[in-house]
């Protein structure tokens, strides 16, 4: 017993000791472009906490006109204010945006395109993670319907905006757990089998494809993709799950803070040369391998059609 205990004190007196080496090997890789944005224009969907808050400061910070798109506008609207104190930029602004909810995203895209005539750079940040089964206000799985569905009408939507402002870039973020994803054509809404966790998975690989596709079909216009793995990271997103909010507790100096886990994205976005890398995936801000699922061009281009579809949607 007394040599359990003394072993136990020992491994913790070592995390104490080590804890700020453990911390700097997990936060990561970091932005390092010195890029200024005076006079661009930035969407950020869900900048109202976590990693898209994070990206929505840095980009403030540099100059940006940053509308933070989010559901809840209240929260939004103390996000703003955080960031516009903290950078000394007052073009921060709140505009309301629900992606489980295509009219929403609809109504968000036309006072956009009213109100701004340019469009440099769009950070599909937003989402759900372990969502227990439920649908959309249009009838997707929700992990679907916001991951996926409610970026790809998104993106859609505000695209010929990027166009007109090229060169701009379009960053969505996916994760590592894209590896466990599947796009199940036969039942993508989950009515036959659910799993939160893998509904999760399959949306995540949906972005990856998605991004994949997106970059084929924008070459020579100027406007570049790119898919975003941020890491581990301490953020609302696992809010839905008691276990993962207890293992990000326990495991707290292995995660990232939502400003380390906002470095990938901020340098997709503004990192200069990627453009000959659109369409790639990156992890700590460097180009990383993807499934092989990920790299059908098959079942990005099924996907692609089957997304259209299902937004009755039609992309030239």
């Amino acid at each position: 017993m007394l040599v359990t205990l003394g072993l136990l004190t020992s491994f913790f007196s070592f995390l104490y000791v080590m804890a700020p080496s453990i911390r700097k090997f997990f936060a990561g890789g970091v932005c390092r472009t010195n890029v200024q944005l005076p006079g661009k224009v930035v969407v950020i969907t869900g900048a109202n906490t976590g990693i898209g808050k994070e990206t929505a400061r840095e980009l403030a910070r540099r100059g940006a006109r940053v509308y933070i798109a989010c559901r809840d506008v209240l929260k939004g609207e103390s996000a703003a204010s955080e960031i516009r104190a903290d950078t000394k930029n007052s073009q921060v602004l709140v505009r309301k945006l629900d992606l489980s909810d295509t009219k929403s995203i609809q109504a968000f895209a036309e006072g956009f395109l009213a109100e701004e005539k340019q469009l440099h750079i769009l950070i599909n940040n937003a989402g759900v993670m372990m969502y227990p089964y439920f649908k959309t206000a249009d009838g997707f799985e929700t992990h679907l319907g916001v991951n996926h569905l409610g970026h790809f009408l998104l993106t859609h939507l505000l695209l010929q905006r990027l166009k007109e402002s090229a060169p701009a870039r379009v960053v969505n973020l996916s994760s590592v757990v894209h590896h466990f994803g599947k796009i199940r054509f036969h039942d993508l809404h989950g009515e036959k089998r659910y799993s939160r966790g893998f509904a999760y998975c399959h949306s995540k690989l949906a972005n990856i494809l998605f991004t994949r596709e997106l970059a084929k079909r924008l070459k020579g216009t100027g406007v570049t993709t790119y898919a975003v793995h941020p890491g581990i990271v301490r953020s609302e997103l696992v809010r839905h799950s008691f276990l993962l909010c207890l293992l990000w507790r326990l495991f707290s100096l292995f995660v990232k803070t939502a400003r380390e886990g906002a470095q990938t994205s901020l340098h997709c976005a503004l990192a200069e040369g990627l453009e000959p890398l659109s369409g790639k995936y990156f992890s700590d801000c460097k180009r990383t391998w993807v499934s092989a699922r990920a790299r059908d061009n098959k079942t990005a281009e099924r996907l692609w059609n089957v997304s259209c579809e299902l937004l009755g949607i039609q992309w030239e």
